[in-house]
C-alpha cells in the first residue's frame, strides 16, 4: 500500500501542476505595452534593448470584437483575430494577400497587469506586456 501510494504521488503533483484555470477573455481586453522581448531560440539567443523598445514601443491590443493589433514603430504590424484556448490564445493574422495563417501565443504568465507569452519555433519570441 506504501509503495503504491509513493508512486502515485509524483502523478498528482503533475496533475496539480498543470491545473492553471483558463485565461479568461476579458482580462485581455485592452493596450498592453511590450517591456521585453527574447529570441530564446536564436543561436546565441538574444533579447531587445531597452532603447529600442522604448523607440519603437511596440504594443499588442486585444479588443472586444475578438480582434487584435500589434503596433511597432508607430504602425500596424499585425492584425487579425484571437481566440482563447486553454492557457493559449490563438492568433489568426489576416496577411497582406488575403490569406490568413494561424499560430498560438502560449501564455505562461498573465496576470491583471502582465502578460507573458511566446511563440515557439526557429524564429519565436518571448514577450513580457504591461497593460495600459
Amino acid at each position: 500500500m506504501k509503495k503504491t501510494c509513493i508512486s502515485l504521488l509524483p502523478v498528482l503533483l503533475l496533475l496539480l501542476a498543470s491545473c492553471k484555470s483558463a485565461i479568461k477573455t476579458a482580462v485581455l481586453y485592452g493596450k498592453w505595452k511590450y517591456i521585453k522581448v527574447e529570441h530564446p531560440s536564436a543561436n546565441p539567443p538574444d533579447s531587445l534593448s531597452s532603447a529600442e523598445l522604448q523607440s519603437q514601443t511596440p504594443s499588442i491590443e486585444f479588443l472586444k470584437s475578438n480582434q487584435y493589433l500589434i503596433n511597432w514603430g508607430g504602425k500596424v504590424l499585425s492584425h487579425g483575430k484571437f481566440a482563447v484556448n486553454g492557457m493559449n490564445i490563438q492568433i489568426t493574422e489576416d496577411l497582406p494577400d488575403g490569406t490568413t495563417r494561424a499560430f498560438p501565443f502560449w501564455v505562461s504568465e498573465l496576470t491583471g497587469t502582465e502578460i507573458i507569452f511566446e511563440t515557439k519555433g526557429e524564429e519565436g519570441s518571448k514577450v513580457t506586456a504591461l497593460k495600459q
